[in-house]
């Protein structure tokens, strides 16, 4: 014998609903957790939340009053919910329909001078050898590149001016550790272990 299918989450929000419709009452949370069971099948720990989910669609409406919540709905209130939904999809769709008809313009004007011509087609796979030609000839210059002159002395250039800027900042380094050294009375070990900086820190040459 198949095991009883049990309702699913929108089964059981129109269940609830016809409890308020019919009923054309007020309730109260643990009123619900006896009828929903007993007259529409809901069990009594999933009524909160079918509850909790028809108040955040709008369908039921809900008031503290005093230390009790009370719950209800009419069937006008779903009738005015499902207004309300039907005009948020007319807008999203009014919205796409213009965002669709603006692309299709778009792809008109676009499309002009692009007509799949022979002529075209042929331009467009002369293109397209070139940029494999042009890509082929950059991995053949990059094989050159160590020898080329220009590269080599704009490498000596990069490298003098590196080695200047490690010996200024070496520079640095060394006024610092005076500094520290005649102020706090400091041993050089000790201030290099401080610091992080390298036992053999020097100029390059």
């Amino acid at each position: 014998m198949s095991k009883k299918r049990g309702l699913s989450a929108e089964e059981k929000k129109i269940r609830m609903l016809e409890i308020f419709h019919q009923s054309k009452d007020f309730f109260q949370l643990k009123e619900l957790e006896k009828i929903a069971p007993k007259e529409k099948g809901i069990t009594m720990q999933s009524v909160k939340e079918v509850l909790q989910s028809l108040v955040d669609d709008h369908l039921v409406d809900s008031e503290k009053i005093g230390t009790s919540v009370y719950f209800w709905s009419f069937p006008s209130k779903a009738r005015t919910a499902k207004k309300r939904k039907l005009n948020e999809l007319q807008c999203q769709l009014d919205e796409s329909v213009k965002k669709l008809k603006k692309t299709e313009e778009a792809i008109v004007i676009e499309s002009v001078g692009r007509e799949c011509t022979e002529q075209r087609k042929e331009t467009l796979e002369l293109l397209e050898n070139m940029k494999k030609e042009e890509e082929k000839l950059k991995k053949e210059l990059q094989k050159y590149r160590d020898s080329d002159p220009e590269y080599i002395a704009q490498l000596k250039t990069d490298n003098e001016n590196l080695k200047t800027a490690i010996n200024r900042w070496t520079e640095n380094i060394y006024i610092l550790k005076s500094y520290i050294k005649n102020t706090f009375q400091m041993e050089n070990e000790v201030i290099d272990q401080s610091f992080g900086i390298p036992a053999d820190l020097d100029y390059i040459n």
